[in-house]
């Protein structure tokens, strides 16, 4: 299709938000023109399999099975995608977009998916370290580790990544140490019994788990932890992500962290939503599957003037070891955890749940996030057991 220079909605980030935000408009009878901007050379793509499916399985997924909608979807919806170029200002108020290949769009409305970063390791040496994001660092951490099997590595920061790769690494057959500044994985975030587990799970997968230590330095045989010495082949850093909101601050929207929302997507600046890692939805910003691909969705429905549907609750899904982990809520908010079985840990405040976490899908999702939206009791948990 020919190359609009206005569009009635622009959505600037090819990820799953902006996907699900045109496929939305799209089923719903929206018939205006449509032009999807991303920076990466590829069509929208799902990222969970980056550091799932495409690192664990011996014959990694092929790239129309990781895309968030087929390559051909978005000529015959009539989405017009400019893959391989960035957006390098918006103007709100003109309702104009400039894009770093010279070109103009003129635009109704705009949404802001641009996703996050990954931190850069912040210690001497740290640029050695590789970083997992984009199909592109996948590819190269696989190829990696199939070249250097047997060999030791080093991941540093035990969030959700650094733990997936973690394991994944031990899979394809290294010897991986995961380094951990904090006390508990995942930053004590999930509480201490589901780290705890993790850490039992990792250890029996053959990662060596070092909780409460710091890593001073890389060089060109490894990672210095203190004055001790970890030999590496690979070094990989998992130490979290910065939303991608410089574009929306140029352009003089709200932004705390990510770019500022009300629940529907809307931002500070009339016509322009924000969705995906990048926002700030009602105060609280998500990084995950789930929250963007929900997202693009409520943005549709607002573009179109439904009514904005409750924001629901957080669903993370992970992989610790070999064991499916779904959290749902905020086990942060938690005055008290427990084990059900050996399946499923609550987390409660004054007596009813805020959070869950659920091994090998113990508890559907669909049901475990009801649970916990309505504060459901410790029993009634137990009775939703599979």
């Amino acid at each position: 299709m020919p190359s609009a220079t206005r569009a009635d909605l622009l959505i600037v980030g090819a990820g799953v938000a902006g996907a699900r935000c045109a496929r939305a408009l799209r089923r719903r009878g929206f018939d205006g023109t449509i032009v999807l901007v991303g920076d990466e050379p590829t069509p929208p793509y799902n990222r969970p399999p980056l550091s799932k499916e495409l690192l664990l399985l011996d014959a990694p997924p092929s790239e129309d099975l990781l895309l968030a909608e087929p390559a051909s979807w978005y000529e015959r919806r009539g989405v017009e995608l400019r893959s391989g170029v960035a957006v390098r200002s918006i103007d709100p108020a003109a309702r104009v977009a400039s894009l770093d290949d010279g070109t103009e769009i003129g635009f109704g409305g705009c949404l802001l998916a641009t996703g996050a970063a990954p931190r850069p390791l912040a210690v001497p040496g740290g640029e050695r370290a590789l970083l997992l994001r984009t199909l592109t660092d996948a590819r190269a951490l696989r190829a990696a580790a199939d070249r250097l099997r047997g060999a030791p590595a080093v991941v540093v920061g035990g969030g959700f990544i650094g733990v997936e790769v973690a394991s994944a690494l031990a899979r394809r057959g290294m010897r991986p140490t995961l380094v951990e500044m904090g006390g508990q994985l995942w930053g004590g975030q999930l509480g201490a019994l589901l780290a705890g587990w993790a850490a039992e799970r990792l250890a029996a997968a053959g990662v060596e788990v070092r909780l409460g230590v710091t890593v001073s330095r890389i060089d060109d045989r490894g990672a210095w932890v203190g004055d001790r010495h970890l030999a590496a082949e690979i070094i990989v850093a998992g130490v979290g992500v910065r939303p991608r909101d410089e574009l929306a601050r140029a352009a003089g929207l709200a932004a705390s962290d990510g770019i500022d929302t009300d629940a529907a997507g809307r931002t500070s600046a009339g016509g322009v939503w924000a969705a995906g890692d990048v926002a700030r939805v009602a105060g609280r910003r998500v990084e995950h599957w789930h929250a963007a691909r929900e997202a693009g969705e409520r943005v549709a429905g607002s573009i179109l003037g439904e009514p904005t549907p409750v924001v629901p609750v957080p669903w993370v899904f992970s992989e610790v070891g070999g064991t499916p982990l779904d959290v749902i809520g905020d086990p942060a908010a938690a005055d008290a955890e427990r084990w059900i079985g050996d399946r499923v840990v609550v987390a409660t405040a004054d007596g009813r749940v805020v959070g869950l976490g659920v091994l090998g899908g113990a508890i559907r999702p669909v049901r475990a996030r009801e649970l916990v939206a309505r504060g459901a009791s410790i029993e009634e948990v137990g009775s939703a057991l599979r």
